[in-house]
């Protein structure tokens, strides 16, 4: 493979991903900006398809801030118990909820800095609902994305901060919302963190670690 310049590998990886994934539906099920901050939420070493399981039962509950304010976190436990760590989560979804009640109108905020305010709000979170719901550029950096941008050589790997960065330097802000789910589903479908062939793989094929290979 010919040397070429992490610019030019990032627009043909932005290519293949475009080929195979020309629409990107967003994996976690929601109806607005709030459900859809109480799934990223509990998404958090959980899957997107154990969390589409369990929150029609919490949303038949409660389906906005000023309904779940009213739930006792026991209730909430009890129904979100198998996306794991219910205590932590459960809590933080009843105390972001009269937050967002006394603070905000009971509406969630458009904003990077004051969604990662929220309890159990941290950065990927924040930057999942701002791109999601809001359309608002954002290139949120799960584990996932981490170790392909690293399998690709548009990373060091160091942490998921400096990918971030890496990434978005690489990728025109126009394509980092869609390109991040891109990323996502291409992840789950050619590229798994086990059981992977490179050689069988179309971007680490072309693109990835001389490592992998060795």
């Amino acid at each position: 493979m010919s040397r070429i310049s992490k610019k030019e590998k990032a627009v043909a990886i932005a290519q293949i991903l475009e080929e195979l994934y020309p629409e990107v539906p967003i994996p976690l099920d929601h109806k607005d900006p709030y459900t859809l901050l109480v799934a990223v939420l509990l998404s958090a070493q959980c899957t997107d398809a154990r969390v589409n399981k369990v929150t029609p039962h919490l949303f038949e509950l409660a389906d906005n801030p000023y309904d779940m304010a009213n739930v006792a976190v026991e209730d909430i436990k009890a129904i979100i118990r198998p996306c794991g760590l219910s205590p932590r989560k459960s809590q933080a979804i009843s105390d972001l909820s009269n937050i967002l009640i006394n603070q905000y109108g009971g509406e969630v905020p458009p904003d990077m800095a004051a969604l990662e305010t929220l309890p159990g709000v941290g950065h990927k979170t924040a930057s999942v609902v701002m791109s999601q719901a809001f359309g608002e550029p954002a290139f949120p950096v799960d584990t996932h994305i981490h170790r392909l941008a690293y399998r690709w050589t548009l990373s060091t790997g160091k942490n998921v901060e400096k990918t971030e960065a890496d990434l978005k330097r690489l990728f025109p802000k126009e394509i980092w919302n869609k390109l991040h789910l891109q990323i996502i589903y291409f992840g789950r479908a050619y590229c798994p963190a086990r059981g992977h062939d490179p050689y069988q793989c179309p971007i680490c094929s072309k693109y990835g670690r001389k490592t992998m290979f060795e």
